[in-house]
């Protein structure tokens, strides 16, 4: 695989950096060139509503009745990826841009200054220090070209929220907006698109450069009112609750939501709306 380098985009160039930053708030910019991103209109976008799969443990279901399925980057074989493909399915991403996972095949290519507290409930990740952008995004970039070169449409970044929790970094809003723009940008330019993954407190900032959203609980937690920015501009909202019945559809339906319910473990268990 030859991962390109990361981009900060202005309108539809790209400038790529060639040398490294430093630590946090070093001077000096690393050096550049501009090269050309493909159109925005060629990325494949999900519907409004579509029927989606979302599975992340367990041997994968290829059967379920979806017309999107979100899956690992890395567990995930091409020869599945093209099982789906040739089945007409179009298929997101995942991985992790907020934290470490010390399963991953590239765990070692994170150096321990930028490893910060254990996440709650996942005693095998830790938070990263979002502002190492020289560090952290050639390794997102080079895990979004597996990505690629298996034929993923779109990707899902995960736990890129880390502002609002106990990373062990003084990681500031502005520190999260930078990150999530050039973890977006790093799809952009690969063709991919990219969902907005929960972070709701920085939707309005964030709803131009994502393409959907995909959402945790914002029945439970009182927030899918939050996600009108995106249903307004006509993206789509993935959604998943944890708990209790169907009977939040008739709120996420009408809110224009793709909503279902999954037992935590993601597994590939689903009852849709």
């Amino acid at each position: 695989m030859k991962a390109h380098p990361w981009p900060v985009v202005a309108g539809l160039t790209v400038v790529l950096a060639l040398g490294a930053c430093g630590s946090p708030g070093d001077g000096g910019p690393p050096a550049t060139q501009a090269v050309q991103a493909g159109p925005a209109d060629s990325r494949w976008l999900p519907a409004p509503t579509t029927s989606w799969q979302w599975q992340l443990s367990g041997d994968l279901d290829l059967e379920v009745d979806a017309d999107v399925f979100d899956v690992d980057y890395e567990r995930t074989t091409r020869a599945e990826a093209d099982t789906l493909k040739r089945d007409g399915r179009r298929l997101i991403c995942y991985l992790s841009a907020g934290s470490w996972e010390d399963f991953r095949a590239d765990a070692g290519a994170f150096p321990p200054a930028v490893l910060g507290d254990v996440l709650s409930g996942w005693p095998n990740e830790q938070w990263l220090d979002i502002r190492r952008l020289d560090v952290l995004l050639p390794i997102m970039a080079a895990r979004m070209d597996t990505c690629v070169e298996k034929g993923f449409d779109a990707v899902e970044p995960d736990n890129v929220d880390g502002y609002l929790n106990a990373t062990g970094f003084p990681l500031t809003a502005a520190d999260q907006l930078a990150y999530n723009r050039a973890v977006a940008e790093l799809a952009h330019f690969r063709g991919l698109s990219v969902a907005l993954k929960n972070d709701v407190d920085q939707i309005p900032d964030l709803v131009d450069d994502f393409d959907f959203a995909i959402n945790e609980e914002c029945v439970r937690y009182a927030e899918c009112d939050l996600y009108d920015p995106f249903t307004d501009a006509g993206k789509a909202v993935l959604h998943v609750e944890y708990q209790g019945s169907l009977g939040f559809c008739a709120e996420t339906e009408r809110r224009g939501l793709s909503s279902m319910l999954k037992p935590l473990d993601l597994g590939a268990v689903r009852r849709p709306c």
